[in-house]
């Protein structure tokens, strides 16, 4: 029986290779309707194909580079932030340091004096350093009354002292009186705090006798009579001196050498005018005996 199907199988692959044979032996006319059916059959699907390959491939081509911009982007972002941090830092290491250097020089004006560096910790509210605490305090040698100097001069005194901490009140705060002089001629003069006319930036100067020597931009300083400021620390510079309506005094303005809106070191002078005085004192007891 498998023998007989075998024959069969046979017959019929000889009988399909002959067709074959057949088929290619006829001429190219023959054929070419067959070609042209198929041709218009087949390009048409072609070309789509070809069309959405293009398209899919241009489509993973532009995602690609998509995604390449994107991350190029996110780097370049994190580059940018950075260069910024690094340049706010160096912007920030910039000004300390001419602060620093501000501060460094003031020590050498004042050299006859022992001073130690502060920090600004805290200050009342508002735009300026009226009362603000510094990083120093007993520990590190400060006491009540001790001077303290910033940006070129006189800043205020000490009112209370802790440990580590002190409070500082500075001489544009309301209550602040301080005895000064004129560095040229040594007329002697008070300078009032007064947060109102500090908005202009200046400060009151009164007391001037009428014949006292205090003009348009003389150097106020510290006088020697002060009971709590030494002697010679720069407070400002004079302007619009005239005299009073009772012609016995003259009154003006001054404008402080210390920058009061953005402090933050200060020298503090541990040297007290009491421990001159005490000096001066012991001095001339000595002289006595």
């Amino acid at each position: 029986m498998e023998s007989k199907h075998s024959k069969y199988i046979l017959i019929g692959m000889s009988l399909f290779c002959m067709v074959l044979i057949l088929v290619t032996s006829f001429k190219d006319s023959f054929l070419e309707p067959l070609r042209t059916g198929v041709g218009y059959f087949l390009i048409p699907v072609q070309s789509g194909v070809n069309r959405a390959g293009t398209l899919i491939y241009n489509e993973i081509s532009d995602y690609r580079q998509f995604k390449g911009a994107v991350e190029e982007n996110q780097r370049l972002r994190e580059r940018i932030d950075g260069l910024v941090e690094e340049n706010t830092r160096l912007q920030a290491e910039r000004f300390e340091l001419d602060r620093l250097r501000e501060l460094y020089e003031l020590d050498q004006d004042y050299q006859q004096y022992k001073k130690i560096g502060a920090r600004i910790i805290a200050k009342d509210s508002g735009a300026w350093f009226q009362v603000f605490r510094i990083n120093k305090g007993s520990a590190d040698g400060v006491r009540v009354d001790a001077n303290v100097i910033a940006g070129g001069g006189l800043v205020g005194i000490v009112t209370d002292v802790g440990a580590n901490y002190a409070t500082v009140r500075s001489i544009i705060d309301d209550v602040s009186w301080v005895s000064g002089m004129a560095q040229q001629s040594g007329d002697t003069c008070f300078v009032e705090g007064d947060l109102t006319l500090f908005s202009e930036g200046r400060l009151r100067i009164s007391k001037i006798t009428k014949d006292g020597d205090i003009k348009d931009g003389d150097r106020i300083v510290t006088s020697n009579t002060s009971s709590k400021y030494l002697p010679g620390i720069l407070i400002g510079y004079a302007t619009d001196i005239t005299t009073d309506d009772t012609r016995l005094t003259k009154s003006g303005f001054l404008i402080p050498a210390a920058k009061f809106n953005n402090l933050q070191e200060v020298l503090v002078i541990l040297e007290l005018k009491e421990d001159q005085l005490d000096g001066e004192i012991s001095l001339e007891q000595g002289d006595r005996e």
